[in-house]
C-alpha cells in the first residue's frame, strides 16, 4: 500500500504536443525531457537510468510541485506527460481519442515557415478540446544570426495576430531550438531556450480537473506480454476509474478480463484514474489483436451504425458542407466515412436554448439541405425552402444524422469530427469541417426500418399550379400542379390557396392530362369571377402557348396561382403527406 500511496503523490499533468509534420515535435520531447531528467528537477536517482521514457509518442519528465500548486494538494513531485501526436492523418484521431486529457497544448511552429495547414488544423483541434496553449517557434538555429531577433518578433506578431479571434488569443510564444543543426547534427550539440521553455510550463500548470466517477474508458497505445503474468496495456485513462481485480472489457475483441496488477510510473498502484498514464496487466490474451484500441467497464461502450450529434461548422473550412456529402468521422478512437444529413429545430424554435447533453425525439425538426451559416457562408441557393430558412435566420443550434459506412465503438456524449482526410495534405486548406458532440446512437443494423422513423425531420413542400377555368361559383378546374401520371388520389382532401385569396379543397382529378377539380367551400369573390371571365375571352387556342403570349403581350390579367404546401417526413416509410 505505501508504494501505491507514494505513486498517487505524483501529480500528473498532460501536454499535447503537435504541429504541422517536420516542425521538429519529437525532437521538441526528447529536448524537454533530456533536459529536465539531467537538471536538477529529478531528484530521483535512477532518472538518468530512465533516460526517456518515449513510449509510443509518450515522453515524461518529473519537476518539483510549482509553488501556486502546493495548496491545492499534497503532492511531492509535477509530472509531466508529454503527448507527441505522430503524422497527420492519425493525429486528428489521436488528439481527438486524448483530447479529454490534454491539460495544455503545445503549438510548435517552424520559425522559417510560420502557420502551415496543419499547425492551422492543429489549432482548430486545440480550440475545440484544450483550455490553455503555448506556442513554440522551432528551429531559430537556422535563422542568420543578425537578423534572428528581427525575425523572431516578427513571426511572433503573426502569430499572435492568427490566435487573435480564438480561445489562445494573448497565450505565451517562445523561441527555440530544440536540435541545433537539424537531424543529422551531434548530439553534443546543446538545445537552445529549452530551460526557458520548461520554467513557462511550469507556470502554465493548474490543477486539472480528473473525474473518477463514471465508467472506466482508458484509451491503450501499446499491448504485450510478460511471461507468466499475463498481457499488459499501457494507455491513458479517459475517463472514471480502474483498480486491481475489477472486471475491465476489451470491446473489439468482446473478451472481459480481470485486472491483476498495475503501475503508474514504474511504481505498483491499486487504483489509477482520469488523466492518469498506467500499465494494467490482465488475464493473459493474445496482444497482437489489439496494438491500440480501448478498454472499459464491461458493457459500457456502445457500438453504433449511425448517430445523432448536435453540430457546428468549423470556420476555417472553406466553402458549404451539404447533406448527403460524405466525411471522414472521427468519432471514440476510430475514423470511418459516414454520410451526413442536417438538420435545425422547426423555424419557430430556431430561438430556443441549446441542448447541449441530450436529444428529443418528440419534436419536429427541419431538414436542410446544407449546414446553415451566416448570410456571409449561406451558398447562393435562395430557392431551396429549407436551406434558406427563415429570411437567412440562422438558429442557436443545429444536428447532424450521421450514418457511417462501417460501426463505430465509443461512449456516449463523445466527440466527433468530420473531416475531408482525402484532400490533398499539401494544398493550403483547412481540411476539418466539422465538429460536434454524439448525443443517441442506434445499435441496429437495420436502423433506418427499425428507429428511424422517429426521428421527426420534415420537409417543407411547396407546387404551383394555375386556375385553368371556372365551373361554378364553388368549384374551379386546375392545371399545372401534378404530371399526368400523378396518382391523384393521394392528394384528395388536401387544402390549396388561390392567390386571390380563396381556400379550396382538391376533390380529384378531371380527365386524362393531370388536371384537377378544386372545390371552394365559401365561393369564389366577384373580383375573382370577373378576372377569370375576362383572362378566360383573351386565351388564345393551343393549351401551352398561352404563358408564353402573355408574356410577350404583357396582357392586363395574370394567371391565378394554385398553391399546395405540405410537409413530409423524411424517415416516414408511408412518406405520408401532412398539413397543418
Amino acid at each position: 500500500m505505501a508504494a501505491a500511496a507514494a505513486a498517487n503523490e505524483t501529480l500528473n499533468f498532460n501536454v499535447g504536443v503537435l504541429g504541422h509534420i517536420d516542425s521538429g515535435k519529437t525532437a521538441l520531447a526528447r529536448a524537454l525531457s533530456t533536459t529536465a531528467s539531467t537538471a536538477a528537477f529529478d531528484k530521483n536517482p535512477q532518472s538518468r537510468d530512465r533516460g526517456i521514457t518515449l513510449d509510443l509518442g509518450f515522453s515524461s519528465f518529473c519537476l518539483p510541485v510549482p509553488e501556486h500548486l502546493k495548496p491545492l494538494g499534497d503532492y511531492s513531485r509535477l509530472q509531466v506527460t508529454l503527448v507527441d501526436c505522430p503524422g497527420h492523418a492519425s493525429l486528428i484521431r489521436t488528439i481527438i481519442g486524448g483530447s479529454q486529457i490534454i491539460d495544455l497544448m503545445m503549438l510548435v511552429v517552424d520559425v522559417t515557415k510560420g502557420m502551415q495547414t496543419q499547425s492551422a488544423e492543429c489549432l482548430v483541434i486545440g480550440e475545440i478540446t484544450c483550455p490553455r496553449m503555448v506556442v513554440i517557434l522551432n528551429k531559430v538555429d537556422l535563422l542568420p544570426e543578425a537578423k534572428k531577433q528581427a525575425a523572431i518578433d516578427k513571426m511572433k506578431k503573426k502569430m499572435q495576430k492568427t490566435l487573435e479571434n480564438t480561445r489562445f488569443h494573448g497565450c505565451p510564444i517562445i523561441p527555440v531550438a530544440a536540435k541545433p543543426g537539424g537531424p543529422d547534427a551531434p548530439e553534443t550539440e546543446t538545445p537552445q531556450g529549452v530551460s526557458q521553455l520548461i520554467e513557462l510550463l511550469i507556470s502554465q500548470t493548474y490543477m486539472p480537473k480528473r473525474d473518477p466517477s463514471g465508467n472506466f474508458l482508458m484509451a491503450v497505445d501499446h499491448c504485450f506480454s510478460i511471461k507468466g503474468q499475463g498481457t499488459v496495456m499501457t494507455g491513458t485513462i479517459l475517463s472514471g476509474s480502474v483498480s486491481v481485480n475489477d472486471s475491465v472489457e476489451i470491446p473489439s475483441l468482446k473478451v472481459n478480463r480481470k485486472v491483476k496488477s498495475m503501475q503508474m510510473f514504474r511504481k505498483p498502484v491499486n487504483t489509477a484514474i482520469q488523466g492518469d498514464r498506467v500499465g494494467i496487466c490482465v488475464t493473459q490474451f493474445d496482444p497482437k489483436q489489439l496494438e491500440r484500441g480501448l478498454v472499459c467497464t464491461p458493457e459500457s461502450l456502445r457500438t453504433l451504425y449511425a448517430a445523432i450529434v448536435s453540430v457546428k461548422k468549423i470556420p476555417y473550412f472553406k466553402g458549404s458542407i451539404h447533406t448527403k456529402a460524405k466525411f471522414h468521422i472521427t468519432v471514440g478512437h476510430e475514423t470511418v466515412m459516414g454520410k451526413v444529413t442536417f438538420f435545425s429545430p422547426a423555424p419557430e424554435d430556431f430561438e430556443s436554448e441549446p441542448l447541449l447533453d441530450c436529444f428529443v425525439f418528440d419534436r419536429e425538426y427541419l431538414y436542410q439541405e446544407e449546414y446553415l451559416s451566416q448570410a456571409k457562408d449561406i451558398s447562393a441557393d435562395k430557392d431551396k425552402a429549407s436551406a434558406q430558412a427563415e429570411g437567412g435566420q440562422v438558429p442557436r443550434q443545429q444536428w447532424a444524422l450521421l450514418e457511417f459506412e462501417k460501426p463505430v465503438t465509443c461512449p456516449k456524449l463523445c466527440l466527433v469530427i468530420g473531416s475531408k482526410l482525402d484532400t490533398d495534405i499539401h494544398a493550403n486548406t483547412c481540411r476539418l469541417a466539422f465538429h460536434g458532440v454524439l448525443l443517441e446512437g442506434f445499435e441496429e443494423k437495420n436502423y433506418t426500418e427499425v428507429s428511424l422513423a422517429k426521428l421527426k425531420v420534415f420537409k417543407l413542400k411547396h407546387k404551383e399550379g394555375q386556375v385553368e377555368r371556372v365551373s361554378d361559383d364553388y368549384n374551379v378546374i386546375g392545371r399545372s400542379l401534378f404530371k399526368k401520371e400523378t396518382n391523384m388520389q393521394l392528394f384528395v382532401g388536401m387544402k390549396v390557396q388561390l392567390s386571390t385569396g380563396e381556400a379550396g379543397v382538391i376533390e380529384g382529378g378531371f380527365g386524362q392530362s393531370g388536371k384537377f377539380k378544386i372545390r371552394i367551400p365559401d365561393g369564389l369573390t366577384p373580383e375573382t369571377k370577373q378576372q377569370l371571365a375576362t383572362s378566360g375571352k383573351k386565351k388564345p387556342k393551343g393549351g401551352k402557348g398561352d404563358s408564353t403570349k402573355a408574356d410577350e403581350g404583357k396582357s392586363e390579367t395574370h394567371p391565378i396561382l394554385i398553391t399546395l404546401a405540405f410537409k413530409r417526413y423524411l424517415f416516414d416509410p408511408q412518406k405520408k403527406m401532412i398539413q397543418s
